[in-house]
This record gives C-alpha cells, sequence and structure tokens, in this order.
C-alpha cells in the first residue's frame, strides 16, 4: 500500500479523537472562567444516576433514565421511546466532537432532568465522567 494513503487514512481515523479534545478542552476552559474546577469524574457519575423529581409530573428521572447506567450502551427516550446512541465516545465517536452540539443538549437535558439548567462545575463534571467511558 501507498504510505501517503496509509498516512490519510489513519488520521481519518483519528479525528474523532481530536475533535472531542477539542470541543471538551474549550468547554472546560470556558466553565473555568465561569469560576468552575476542578472537575470530578466521580461528581459527574454521581449527578449522572442521582433522581430528581419532575415539578409538574411528580415523575422521577436522572440521565439514565433515557441515556442508560452503562454508557457503552444505546439508550431510549422516556417520553417519546427515541433511541438514542451510546454516550461514550469509546463507542460512539461522534459523542462530544462538537461544541454547539454538547451545549444545546445540555440546556435541554439540564433542564427536562433537573427542572432547572446545569452550573459550570456540574457540566464540566458531566464531561469528566463521560469523556473516558
Amino acid at each position: 500500500m501507498n504510505r501517503k494513503f496509509i498516512s490519510i487514512t489513519a488520521l481519518l481515523f483519528m479525528m474523532p479523537f481530536y475533535a472531542q479534545a477539542d470541543a471538551v478542552s474549550e468547554l472546560e476552559a470556558n466553565y473555568q472562567t465561569q469560576g468552575a474546577g476542578p472537575f470530578s469524574s466521580v461528581s459527574g457519575e454521581a449527578m449522572w444516576n442521582k433522581t430528581f423529581i419532575d415539578a409538574k409530573t411528580g415523575k422521577k428521572r436522572n440521565c439514565a433514565t433515557c441515556h442508560t447506567i452503562d454508557l457503552t450502551k444505546k439508550g431510549k427516550h422516556a417520553r417519546t421511546g427515541k433511541a438514542i446512541e451510546p454516550m461514550a465516545p469509546s463507542v460512539n465517536l461522534k459523542r462530544l466532537t462538537r461544541t454547539k452540539k454538547i451545549k444545546k443538549w445540555f440546556v435541554r437535558n439540564c433542564k427536562w432532568t433537573l427542572g432547572r439548567e446545569c452550573s459550570a462545575q456540574e457540566k464540566g463534571d458531566f464531561l469528566a465522567f463521560i469523556k473516558n467511558r
């Protein structure tokens, strides 16, 4: 095989990892400017599994309700039944690669699950938990 072809192919396979590192690093730096940090994978996991009660319906939910406890598995939205691809970047190379998408889903999911937006510290902790799965 041609060396150039092998090099280009290797770079293409590595791009999602670089994109993830860039997006996560950018967000972590942003959260730190808001006074958050250091970020904790343990705290992120605890928040992931913490149960919250919806003020309107009284229903209990947590992140694992839709995304599952095992981040390498597919989830399913509790209300709509829509399939959710695994959260773990190790099995879903598209996870944590786009800053805009991460921000969008933090807003939606925090409001739906916690009943409020997540703090900068909580977001950083969630990223610390998810990024190495």
